[in-house]
């Protein structure tokens, strides 16, 4: 357990026969109903390293924190005198664990559904392990109704009315936690910043901004502090769960992709393809490099699986980062999220001055014949044999390639116009909005302001930098064998920026020679690309789960 991020118990507690289960063996161990221990009165219903369950002689469910070291609480969905439903979110607690990496958090979460009787912790409070209270008392409740009496009230008083007010406000919340820790204080203040600068990359540096208008918006609302936008029971992480959690999201934007590609540039020429292969070295050198910054500083802390989701950056392109991730590395959700598309938006600066260092004058001068014209058939049949292919060779890519090949199916039948534009105009939209806003819920402090966000944002760049290299070296090998018919700058377009790409290839094409155009030669290994960061993505899915 103490090689994990993230620790949880969940309380799974089976009503019937007057018996009582949970996950862990059943012990005996006793308390009393005033919290002293006695063998006659209570059960110990389970215990791991960071929390035991003892069963009370009213029935009641008592639940202790007895890791060694202390925690302090970074979220309460529970409240005295509340129902308690099943699956809903208790409370998360950060450990401060020396041995623990710093993202170590004890996930609580109902089994069954319970009355509050009481919850005796707060945000930001630090609980130890020598505390002899329970951190809540949970009353297991066979029936539920919502008969209420008369409330008597209590008596107004100006001073006790205006205190309450203040305490109510996030500004006062801000400063109340900071003391605790930062992060979950004035933390969420600089979040709220961060999210204020993405917006500003997006409006006025129009950085992709159909993701990071809404990535940034989200984390604003995140961080509000008291408004539990981003809690258990707020409106981003239903959307969350829903979306990304399951992998909607991010698939239904792959089958808007689909709708919009042309494969022709890629079906009459195949052997671009290779160069869209070639365009994924960057995800593994990514890979290695995130490896590399955790063997050598101590305050970064990458598993395999965290290198992997930053690794998958790389690809260029979004929808499957945050696919990948979210299966992998939801922690990391939100810094690969913002790398990702950051990266995507400063592809003609990134890309530029790579091309021109590895090529020649003379290769960036080559023309290329033409393209054939590809029949609708052939438009028809590509879909549906590469998601034969996929499904065949490797089934945890057919997922992303399934609904890609999918809307492209819709594009070019020539039958489901209406499902078609759809696809390409409403669908993708509104997807696009929540899977922004749910991204960037997950924009926290503690996630985000330190040091592995840094080495994120440092290996994306090397991973874009290592896949344009990779696929204009290629891009050269095919010069060479097919006598100087390719032009190695389309290798660059390998990477699924689409057509971002192929439009940087474009532009340095025509600064070597006004008169060569290679838009549509760049289009193939572009959108083979797309095709390519799917199948890495499921590669490194089917390897790490």
């Amino acid at each position: 357990m103490r090689g994990m991020r993230t620790v949880g118990i969940r309380l799974l507690v089976w009503l019937g026969l007057g018996a009582w289960t949970a996950l862990a063996a059943p012990a005996l161990a006793q308390e009393g109903g005033t919290g002293s221990w006695t063998q006659a009165t209570a059960d110990l219903l389970a215990e791991d390293e960071v929390f035991r369950l003892v069963r009370r002689a009213d029935g009641a469910v008592a639940v202790h924190y007895v890791w060694g070291d202390p925690a302090v609480v970074y979220e309460v969905g529970a409240e005295t005198g509340k129902t308690v439903y099943a699956g809903r979110r208790l409370c998360i607690l950060r450990i401060k664990a020396k041995a623990l990496p710093p993202r170590s958090k004890a996930h609580v979460q109902a089994g069954a559904t319970f009355t509050a009787l009481d919850v005796r912790i707060a945000p930001g409070e630090v609980i130890h392990a020598d505390r002899e209270a329970p951190i809540m008392i949970l009353m297991p409740r066979l029936l539920s109704h919502d008969s209420t009496g008369p409330d008597a009230g209590e008596g107004l008083h100006i001073g006790r009315l205006f205190r309450r007010l203040w305490q109510s406000t996030g500004l006062y919340d801000m400063i109340a936690r900071t003391g605790t820790d930062w992060s979950i204080g004035l933390g969420r203040l600089v979040m709220m910043l961060v999210g204020g600068v993405l917006l500003y990359l997006a409006i006025v540096k129009q950085f992709e901004p159909l993701l990071l208008v809404p990535i940034g918006f989200g984390g604003i609302l995140a961080n509000i502090p008291l408004a539990g936008l981003a809690g258990p029971d707020g409106i981003l992480q239903h959307l969350y769960a829903v979306g990304i959690e399951s992998g909607a999201f991010p698939l239904l934007i792959f089958l808007g992709i689909g709708a919009m590609t042309d494969f022709g540039p890629l079906i009459a020429n195949p052997i671009t393809s290779l160069l869209g292969a070639a365009a994924q070295l960057g995800i593994f050198a990514a890979l290695i490099g995130a490896l590399v910054l955790t063997h050598f500083i101590p305050a970064i802390d990458f598993s395999l699986r965290d290198a992997a989701s930053i690794g998958i950056i790389g690809g260029a392109d979004g929808p499957t980062s945050i696919f990948l991730a979210s299966r992998l590395s939801p922690s990391l959700l939100g810094a690969i999220a913002v790398a990702a598309y950051s990266y995507m938006a400063l592809v003609p600066i990134i890309q530029p001055p790579i091309m021109r260092w590895l090529t020649t004058d003379k290769e960036r001068k080559v023309r290329m014949q033409q393209l054939r014209p590809v029949t609708k058939v052939e438009k028809i049949v590509f879909p549906v044999g590469i998601t034969l292919l996929c499904a065949l060779l490797l089934p945890d890519a057919a997922p992303l390639i399934g609904l890609l090949m999918f809307g492209n199916l819709l594009r070019e039948c020539g039958v489901v116009e209406r499902l078609s534009q759809t696809a390409q105009n409403a669908l993708i939209n509104i997807v696009t909005i929540f899977l922004g806003l749910t991204v960037g819920s997950k924009l926290s402090a503690d996630k985000f302001l330190n040091l592995e966000t840094l080495g994120i944002l440092l290996l994306g760049l090397i991973a874009f930098a290592f896949s344009t290299a990779g696929g204009v070296l290629f891009g050269k090998v095919l010069c060479r064998l097919s006598g100087g018919k390719i032009n190695p700058l389309i290798g660059a377009a390998g990477v699924s920026a689409v057509p971002m790409a192929a439009r940087v290839v474009n532009k340095v094409g025509l600064e070597a020679d006004p008169h060569n155009f290679l838009m549509m030669h760049a289009m193939g290994p572009n959108v083979a690309g797309v095709i390519g960061s799917a199948v890495a993505a499921g590669v490194l899915l089917k390897a790490l789960s």
